[in-house]
């Protein structure tokens, strides 16, 4: 039975497992939420009340969250590339990062977004500037991690780079990484180079006029 994963392409965390589906040719059925297609809608909601995408539907078997789905992948659809080292500690290091790139850089780039959306009586310029703190803390961090190592978790794409990748397209958007942190900026580049990865973000082109904050003319 063809997987279904309902997302958006313009969404990071549905990025995240497009990149990792476009890695290995994982045919799937794209069941895009939008305000065009109610009926995806409805069973998306059906199949996960808490209404987040995307979501991974792999015959009678429901996955959500992108790291788990990421993961599913990797044990039930096994392909070229390995989004887990078979180490445990490895492993372990591999997880740390995409907690990391989601925790660290996602989420205090989404605060930028979804400040800016809210009606202006309600935003947090106080929420935004620890958002910021965060996203600087973030930066310098992963510069010293990434001056030696081709890929988040060593010297192979998997899990931690599919994770890093929309993080650090969209963190540059709204804060963008200083140019002195240059191990983090060619880091950058490669994600972008990643056939995988340049396909998703190409195919969410069309949806640039959406980004809240105004998307740059660049990437």
């Amino acid at each position: 039975m063809t997987l279904q994963l309902f997302a958006h392409p313009f969404s990071s965390y549905c990025q995240k497992v497009l990149t990792a589906l476009y890695e290995n040719d994982t045919p799937f059925e794209m069941r895009v939420l939008g305000p065009d297609t109610p009926d995806v809608a409805a069973e998306w909601c059906a199949l996960w009340p808490m209404k987040r995408m995307p979501l991974l539907k792999d015959g009678d078997e429901t996955v959500m969250e992108a790291t788990v789905i990421i993961e599913h992948l990797g044990l039930a659809h096994p392909g070229p590339t390995r989004f887990l080292p078979s180490d445990p500690t490895a492993a372990l290091k591999a997880r740390m990062m995409d907690r990391f790139f989601d925790n660290y850089i996602m989420t205090p780039m989404q605060k930028f977004v979804f400040n800016h959306i809210r009606p202006e009586a309600d935003r947090d310029a106080y929420g935004v500037n620890e958002a910021k703190a965060m996203l600087d803390d973030a930066y310098g961090w992963l510069d010293g991690v990434m001056a030696g190592s081709e890929w988040a978790a060593g010297d192979t794409f998997g899990l931690a780079d599919c994770a890093a990748a929309p993080s650090l397209f969209y963190a540059d958007w709204v804060h963008p990484i200083p140019e002195t942190l240059v191990h983090i900026s060619a880091y950058r580049a490669r994600l972008l180079a990643r056939p995988s990865f340049a396909r998703a973000v190409d195919e969410a082109r069309p949806y640039r006029d959406f980004f809240p904050l105004g998307a740059p003319d660049r990437d």
